[in-house]
């Protein structure tokens, strides 16, 4: 054994071992550092191992054969040299990196970055230890016909829809599980980007009046796949699939479906597969832009209309009046605001009747009574939606701005962080940095807000307003004028009020008109009690939605005044402190008044 070991020393084959091992690790550490940069298809990365693999027995071989020897060719005594300290220390270097890199404490938690397009960074979601979370991706349209991808976008949400019901089971929301749509990255890579235990992906085939449907549950962190399964049905029955799809992917998880005798997790369904494609086209027009949401509501009208029993249709319709009813306010048009209320209530309440166990209804009828200042009834509802869908991304959204606007600040922070852990891939949304102006964190609204080039209201509106708290206010004029969606003129004014700040004027009922949440420029003119003509017109038009802006910086003067505590009482809101809670910034004093901050 001496002999041999010596004869491998001769060779070289030491050296030539601990140089391979070097360099391939080197290699390896850049395959897995612009891969993803490069967008590389993860067989790259495959092949790269495997070839160094085969390449190091192949080394070795030639080290022996070829007796890297001086170059006399002489098999004289091996020395050592200084290469040879080199890749020895080389080498302990890498053992050491690799050690750490397996003993170090997991990071688990901390930001990870991500290069999808469009998505400037991944937060991992704050999965309790030990938790099962999982992520829909996006099912593949395999139809002939491309303008098919609707449906195949429908499924989609619908198998995650019926998932987030099932108790114990953390459902990533869809903007964060899109985000890979259409792209052909590892799998164990994306798991790492949504901080998933598990993913789903399919395909979808739609042919005449069959549909095949593909499924398969991944492990993310190994890419194995733990389920799959192949549906080809009728599509009349397309809910009986999606049931069996969701049911499936539970019992492969070993997570109790949590359902009482008799009920299911797809509840709603529409006799007439038609009919039920329309809801899903419209459903996923309303989310371009280049289409108004009249003509989705007019669609959505005509789908209730044949399939009266379906609830998500009377839903998704009140979503539709509510979003016209919130423009028509923007106008100051308050008398449409109100039929179309009218018209969102019946709607919602028809959703209600239909199916008491689903969310939407509840949640579309919370929004009316928001508006129309019944806070408590608001809450219970929004308490009902969420106890059957606590997933539910965009239900936390409504929900977290309802709470800031009857002042529980802090709280509505937290639910924000709350629909951060389930979309860790979504941009963040403009109202989380006005939800932290509400509580006084200017300085990490603004950086939340300027990485946003956009010319989009809520962004420069918001962060105008923080540049104007930390008395930025030609930079507050500049941000303000980059806005392009509201009257032009009122965006005007507002700015050369601010070009004119700090100041106070002698004449505050002279100053121009200023729309919406742009008033907040008044209280910096010494106008301020201005900043409450908007919200007490809404108030009396039965519009309380109006009251959030008291709770802005600019307003902290407003809030020690007695027209402050008159608008609270007609918006409805002191009755529900005393019957709820009071809020962050205000307290009862004696049996009949209370105090702000």
């Amino acid at each position: 054994m001496a002999n041999f070991l010596a004869e491998l020393k001769r060779r070289n084959i030491y050296r030539v071992g601990a140089a391979y091992a070097v360099v391939a690790w080197v290699l390896l550490q850049l395959t897995a550092n612009t891969a993803p940069i490069l967008d590389l298809p993860p067989w790259v990365a495959r092949t790269i191992v495997l070839l160094l693999v085969i390449g190091f027995p192949v080394a070795l071989v030639f080290a022996w054969v070829h007796q890297l020897s001086p170059e006399s060719g002489t098999l004289g005594r091996a020395s050592t040299s200084k290469l040879d300290w080199f890749l020895a220390s080389a080498l302990v270097i890498v053992i050491a990196l690799v050690s750490y890199q397996q003993l170090a404490p997991s990071q688990s938690g901390r930001t990870a970055e991500s290069q999808q397009a469009g998505v400037a960074a991944a937060r991992s979601p704050a999965t309790p230890s030990g938790a099962i979370s999982i992520a829909v991706l996006p099912f593949v349209n395999l139809s002939s016909d491309s303008e098919q991808e609707f449906f195949s976008d429908g499924m989609t949400e619908e198998i995650t829809s019926a998932l987030a019901k099932v108790p114990g089971l953390i459902v990533i929301g869809r903007t964060s599980a899109f985000a890979f749509k259409g792209q052909n990255q590892d799998l164990r890579m994306i798991g790492q980007a949504l901080g998933t235990t598990h993913l789903i992906e399919g395909s979808v085939r739609k042919a005449g009046t069959r549909v095949r449907i593909t499924a398969q549950l991944i492990i993310a962190d190994s890419g194995a796949h733990l389920w799959t399964e192949n549906y080809d049905r009728e599509l009349s029955d397309i809910f009986a699939v999606q049931e069996d799809i969701a049911t499936a992917i539970a019992a492969a998880l070993r997570v109790p479906l949590g359902l009482k005798p008799g009920e299911m997790l797809i509840s709603s369904r529409i006799a007439d597969p038609d009919i039920y494609e329309q809801y899903l086209r419209e459903r996923a027009h309303r989310r371009d832009s280049s289409r108004g949401i009249p003509a989705t509501r007019d669609t959505l009208e005509a789908v209730v209309a044949r399939a009266p029993a379906f609830a998500p249709g009377w839903a998704t319709l009140a979503g539709a009046y509510r979003g016209d009813a919130v423009a028509a306010t923007a106008r100051g048009d308050f008398k449409t605001h109100g039929l179309l209320t009218d018209k969102e209530e019946a709607a919602a309440r028809k959703a209600i009747q239909l199916d008491p166990n689903y969310a939407g209804g509840y949640s579309e009828l919370a929004a009316v009574q928001t508006r129309r200042g019944k806070w408590a009834e608001a809450e219970d509802l929004y308490k009902q939606a969420l106890a059957l869908d606590p997933n539910d991304y965009v239900l936390l959204n409504v929900y977290s701005q309802t709470v800031a606007s009857v002042g529980r600040l802090k709280e509505g922070l937290r639910v924000r962080e709350q629909m951060r852990a389930l979309e860790p891939l979504a941009p963040d949304n403009p109202i989380t940095a006005r939800i932290m102006l509400f509580n006084g964190q200017i300085d990490a609204s603004i950086a939340l807000l300027e990485p946003d080039l956009s010319t989009g209201v809520q962004r420069n509106l918001y962060l105008a307003q923080a540049y104007a708290a930390k008395g930025r206010f030609a930079e507050a004029a500049d941000t303000l004028l980059r806005i392009t969606q509201i009257d032009r003129r009122s965006v005007e004014d507002a700015a050369r009020l601010l070009r004119s700040a700090p100041g106070k004027t002698d004449q505050p009922a002279k100053l121009p008109a200023l729309v919406g949440e742009l008033n907040f420029a008044y209280a910096y003119v010494g106008a301020t009690e201005r900043m409450l003509e908007n919200p007490e017109q809404a108030a009396r038009e039965g519009n309380s939605i109006g009251v959030q802006m008291v709770w802005r910086p600019a307003a902290a003067p407003l809030r020690k005044t007695e027209r402050f505590k008159t608008l609270m009482r007609n918006a409805g809101l002191v009755e529900y402190w005393r019957a709820r809670g009071w809020p962050d910034l205000c307290r009862p004093v004696g049996a009949d008044d209370f105090v702000c901050d």
